[in-house]
């Protein structure tokens, strides 16, 4: 095993540990009864173990509806993202390099722009449209690909694949979208993974979005949700807490089945 090797392992392991740690609290501090007083220190095996926090959090906080609503958004606003990061990526790779360098600049320039400065001037527009109190604004940064980022990875993704494979589609008369789709999604699928797994974090957790644009109870999101909950006694510490797993877990899921995705095709290949 060479250098390069161990350090990733180390990296992975130091990673697990530190992530690892604070789930194996997380899931424990949710398993007291609520009611009693919190712990003095971390209680890894609470006695006695309990679940009656998981149906008072989803009882008290409606995380139900708030899932379904969070389900919602993300189902609409991580393929979208996808589809507007990718497109968008493989159109500046086939630009002259002249073209292309003014567009990686201002999206560079517009990742340093802090996303809270942009919420004055979201939420006057989406107020002109009659938007707000609905899901509509936090569908609509997918329209430019969630962040200014994907565009990019994609870019360099479609600039790694040898430029003699597009010529042979040049000469095949196949049309820059059936390249896109038939060629270079197809070579660039754990770009897509991990770009749709980032997406849906990053949707998934948004809580200053939904803070800003919801108002009635029946639209709030998962975080918002988590939030109402956030205010109960502090001997109800396990309800809240029954909450946040119920709200990690399927972040977990996606980023277990992205990384099993990547790792079936890395062993095909």
């Amino acid at each position: 095993m060479d250098t390069r090797s161990v350090g990733r392992t180390l990296g992975a392991v130091a990673v697990t540990l530190v992530f690892g740690a604070s789930l194996v609290l997380l899931l424990s501090g949710s398993l007291h009864e609520p009611g009693g007083p919190p712990p003095l220190t971390p209680d890894l095996v609470p006695d006695p173990l309990s679940t009656k926090g998981y149906p008072q959090a989803s009882e008290l906080g409606g995380l139900v509806r708030a899932t379904l609503n969070s389900v919602l958004v993300c189902v609409v606003a991580v393929p979208l993202s996808v589809l507007v990061a990718a497109t968008a990526g493989f159109a500046l790779s086939q630009v002259s390099p002249r073209m292309a360098r003014p567009v990686i600049a201002l999206s560079l320039v517009a990742l340093m722009v802090p996303a809270i400065s942009l919420l004055v001037p979201r939420f006057a527009l989406f107020r002109v449209l009659d938007l707000t109190g609905t899901l509509a604004p936090l569908v609509a940064p997918a329209l430019i690909a969630t962040s200014p980022l994907y565009p990019l990875v994609y870019y360099l993704a479609f600039r790694a694949i040898p430029g003699e494979l597009y010529d042979a589609c040049r000469l095949e008369d196949m049309s820059p979208l059936r390249v896109w789709w038939r060629v270079g999604m197809p070579l660039v699928r754990p770009v897509t993974a991990g770009v749709a797994a980032l997406t849906f974090v990053l949707t998934w957790s948004n809580f200053l979005d939904p803070l800003v644009f919801l108002y009635e109870r029946d639209t709030f999101t998962l975080p918002l949700a988590l939030r109402s909950l956030a205010t109960l006694d502090p001997s109800d510490f396990p309800v809240f807490l029954a909450g946040a797993v119920l709200a990690t877990a399927p972040a977990l899921l996606v980023f277990a089945v992205a990384q099993r995705g990547l790792r079936l095709r890395k062993d095909r290949s």
